[in-house]
């Protein structure tokens, strides 16, 4: 085995050896238990070597520190880098697309905060890492690898812009995605109704990647939506009554527009009708039709 073009020596390969029989670091004590004549410069120069030569990585676990092996073929490496910018471009690339906070990076390097930072920036403007803002928390960032794309969990998905949830373009989903079940389901009515019931409620389904191309089709959205999507959009109307789903034996999901047997009563249209404390509502008090913001928001609208 080489490295560098160079023959391993024998302590080295010990050592690879040794990093390789405990995948999940191997620390000071381990190194002495296991190579008790190794002279604390020695290790020291080993592990210098290993380091620069990115076969392994190092990071703390609580207050120990502990060295990891790398596979240089499918690790990427930090070119031009210094140990301390290793080390924390490993944390990062450990984190994936969910990212990581910065408290979190400072915890597991245990570097200070102006270096850190200082790091931070300096892997941001070679396009190493890049920072996200999370859902989660408007004001703090998490970082990941520049080539990723962030986790649902940190952006929000489809649903958020800036950060800020889009309650307008959801509603406007909503309406087209029941609108494409109704007609879907009316349209069957017109052209099989000699075929029977059952053959009629079946051929009136659709998947939500049907769902999907008919949105696609119809330009409403600007960011590119996924079938997944399109099913929280489906569930919101099954909990309205709108809609019904079917998984078949094949585990295929499908949905379909139902007609209710009966018209929804004014009364549970108006907020009154949802409302969680309308038993304690009265003429005086601090539950009173006067006061009701959301009762006022109803009639104006």
């Amino acid at each position: 085995m080489e490295v560098g073009g160079e023959q391993l020596e024998p302590i080295v390969q010990k050592m690879i050896n040794l990093a390789q029989s405990k995948p999940k670091g191997i620390c000071d004590q381990d190194i002495s238990i296991e190579m008790p004549d190794l002279l604390p410069e020695q290790k020291r120069d080993v592990i210098n070597k290993l380091l620069k030569l990115n076969y392994l990585r190092v990071f703390k676990q609580g207050k120990v520190l502990l060295y990891k092996l790398n596979d240089p073929s499918n690790t990427k490496v930090v070119k031009g880098a210094d140990n301390e910018e290793k080390v924390v471009f490993c944390i990062i690339e450990e984190a994936g697309n969910k990212g990581i906070w910065v408290r979190e990076i400072r915890n597991k390097c245990n570097l200070p905060a102006t270096q850190l930072a200082k790091i931070l920036k300096s892997l941001e403007q070679k396009k190493i890492i890049k920072a996200v803002k999370s859902v989660a928390a408007s004001k703090k960032k998490v970082y990941m690898l520049f080539d990723l794309e962030p986790d649902i969990t940190v952006t929000g998905g489809a649903w958020y812009q800036d950060q800020d949830f889009e309650s307008e373009f959801v509603d406007i989903l909503n309406q087209q995605c029941y609108r494409y079940l109704e007609q879907k389901r009316d349209s069957v009515d017109e052209t099989v109704a000699n075929m029977g019931p059952m053959y009629i409620k079946r051929a009136s389904y659709a998947t939500a990647e049907e769902v999907k191309d008919y949105i696609i089709k119809i330009k409403i959205s600007k960011v590119k939506l996924r079938a997944e999507d399109l099913e929280m959009i489906l569930n919101t109307l099954i909990y309205d009554g709108k809609v019904e789903k079917y998984i078949a034996p094949d585990k295929k999901v499908s949905y379909r527009a139902i007609k209710p047997l009966v018209d929804t009563p004014g009364l549970v249209k108006s907020s009154c009708g949802v409302c969680p404390v309308r038993k304690n509502c009265c003429d005086f008090g601090d539950i009173t039709p006067i006061k009701c913001q959301y009762i006022n928001e109803w009639l104006n609208s």
